[in-house]
């Protein structure tokens, strides 16, 4: 399972917006635009997976800042999601009996939260162009719940490649890099993707989950039991070809 992480487009939060008391909407992921991982969510992601919520009858959860373990991090459930022209849109209904969502939804009201992050998984996806540049392209994701949260989870991680990405660029442009600039980004990155690949203990892989019902351990923990290789990993193909890049350039 993965995490994005976007700016928060809130459209609109409370009563003094037009939605009733607890209420958001916000856009969650923006179609078309490259992250700085080098993917790019492609219309038409979401909607296989909203068909089966919906079918299901089951709320897509909001949860802060993807914390499944504590119990009062579930904010409250999307009332209504839908693919609009410029990304997936969410209406959200908070429970303000919760503490701790009441301050949330006074952050959200507030645009004092900056960003939203949904955990996902890749269903469909592949390499294509975007001005030139190779960019992953998410077809077709199923989601697990959506939150706001200060700072993405993957923050560190996609910083990581972006130096990494941006190093590549300017060496192939024929800029004259520094050796331990290089070696560094090369060590950073190699380091994160070798920890995605940490073996699952003994059993792994043997409970079934329901979709939209993810395993609480896989939120801390990214070997945990019941993952896939798929689902551990926390870099996106663009990460690793930043990095097998300047592995090529260096050696």
């Amino acid at each position: 399972m993965k995490i994005k992480n976007a700016p928060a487009k809130v459209k609109a939060a409370g009563d003094a917006d037009g939605l009733e008391e607890g209420q958001f909407e916000a856009i969650v992921s923006v179609f078309g635009n490259e992250d700085s991982v080098g993917d790019v969510v492609l219309p038409g992601a979401f909607t296989d997976d909203l068909a089966e919520w919906a079918a299901k009858g089951d709320p897509i959860p909001v949860i802060w800042s993807h914390d499944w373990r504590d119990p009062f991090s579930h904010l409250g459930h999307v009332v209504k999601a839908e693919e609009r022209d410029e990304g997936l849109w969410v209406r959200g209904q908070l429970d303000l009996d919760n503490d701790k969502a009441a301050q949330v939804y006074r952050l959200l009201k507030g645009r004092r939260v900056t960003q939203f992050s949904f955990a996902y998984d890749v269903l469909e996806g592949g390499w294509g162009e975007r001005d030139g540049r190779e960019v992953y392209e998410l077809k077709k994701l199923k989601v697990h719940e959506v939150g706001p949260c200060l700072l993405g989870a993957n923050q560190e991680t996609e910083l990581l490649a972006v130096k990494a990405r941006d190093l590549a660029a300017r060496l192939k442009a024929g800029d004259t890099i520094d050796l331990e600039q290089l070696t560094g980004a090369y060590d950073a990155l190699g380091a994160v993707i070798e920890a995605t690949k940490t073996p699952a203990p003994d059993g792994a892989g043997d409970t079934k989950r329901e979709a939209g019902q993810p395993d609480p351990d896989a939120a801390n923990d990214p070997a945990a039991s019941g993952t896939s290789a798929e689902q551990k990993s926390k870099v996106s193909p663009a990460q690793v070809a930043a990095w097998t890049t300047i592995k090529e350039i260096a050696s």
